[in-house]
């Protein structure tokens, strides 16, 4: 692909490097922005820079925050004795979007997959067996995407937690296996929830 500016050129790269953005699309959103108003393309670039330099992880589940404890582990109405483990923020929205769902979220930032170099150390598994055995914990849900890194990962953090007096449960598979739990439907997802079954049972599948 020619470019008659290396600007240009510069600003379509840096677009493409987002996932699922080929270079003719990122060339595609590149001239859109310079057909908007300066002062348009100056808010999206404040905004962004602002993202990453102000976004917070809240202390207690990890989740995306503005503050350090995010507005769901603050909410008094939640339930925090029921904890559901999922990968990353984009499982909690999908999770919130039921409304069937009134406990806590640990978010583990990933799956393990040796393949790509994740192992439990590099996820927020040691941080979720602390809160454990705080003893303030009654019921951990495993919620990651019914693939082979999300099931090792839920049967890796259900080793640690045998020893523990609690109740660990996984989400109905209403889910179909391999598919991610942030593309299910609401419904699906929701019924999921509210039908979840300990998580011994699906070891036994």
């Amino acid at each position: 692909m020619e470019f008659s500016s290396k600007l240009l050129e510069q600003a379509v790269y840096e677009m493409s490097q987002l996932p699922g953005i080929g270079k003719r699309t990122a060339l595609r959103l590149v001239l859109h922005l310079l057909r908007q108003s300066e002062n348009q393309t100056q808010l999206l670039a404040q905004a962004l820079v602002k993202l990453r330099t102000e976004i917070k992880f809240c202390k207690n589940c990890h989740n995306i925050s503005d503050v350090e404890i995010c507005e769901i582990c603050a909410n008094p109405n939640r339930d925090a004795s029921i904890v559901c483990v999922v990968e990353d923020v984009r499982d909690v929205m999908a999770i919130e979007n039921t409304s069937q769902y009134r406990g806590q979220y640990h978010v583990l930032g990933g799956k393990i997959s040796p393949l790509d170099g994740v192992g439990p150390q590099d996820l927020t598994i040691y941080s979720l067996i602390e809160k454990v055995k705080s003893g303030s914990v009654d019921e951990v849900i495993f919620a990651l995407s019914s693939t082979m890194e999300g099931d090792t990962t839920n049967f890796y953090i259900y080793r640690q937690l045998e020893e523990y007096t609690i109740k660990t449960s996984t989400i109905a598979r209403g889910i179909a296996v391999g598919d991610e739990l942030e593309f299910a439907d609401e419904v699906t997802l929701g019924r999921s929830i509210l039908h979840r079954i300990p998580f011994e049972n699906s070891l036994k599948n």
